[in-house]
């Protein structure tokens, strides 16, 4: 097994539960962890053999254009985008952090984390 990892993705959303969050927007982290068996890819070089980094990329990309009220809804999201794309995948773990998030205080990051195991890999 081994771990295909995209640390510190950031992008600029229009997510949040008070309706002048998803006006104005806010800066958004995504840290993205995946389980899988990489001995293939390891052995062969091969692409194909893998999790891509960029298809990756893209599902957290366009999981983020769509404003949701909560963090956990766009974790979500993120994780079924991920084991639809790659059915050998184990598990995944997404976590999702907002910056300065309206509290009427100093707090640098709000963050969930949501985690999801396959009950079974798909060979």
């Amino acid at each position: 097994m081994g771990q295909v990892a995209l640390e510190g993705m950031e992008f600029f959303a229009f997510h949040g539960y008070f309706d002048e969050e998803q006006k104005i927007g806010n800066k958004y982290s995504i840290d993205l962890y995946v389980e899988t068996d990489l001995h293939d890819a390891a052995s062969s070089d091969n692409l194909d053999e893998t999790v891509n980094y960029v298809v990756l990329y893209r599902i957290v990309a366009d999981e983020m254009k769509i404003q949701a009220r909560l963090l956990e809804h766009v974790g979500h999201r993120i994780l079924d985008g991920v084991m639809q794309a790659f059915p050998q995948v184990k598990s995944v773990k997404v976590a999702v952090s907002k910056y300065n998030p309206p509290f009427g205080g100093i707090c640098h990051r709000s963050k969930v984390t949501l985690k999801r195991k396959r009950a079974k890999v798909q060979p």
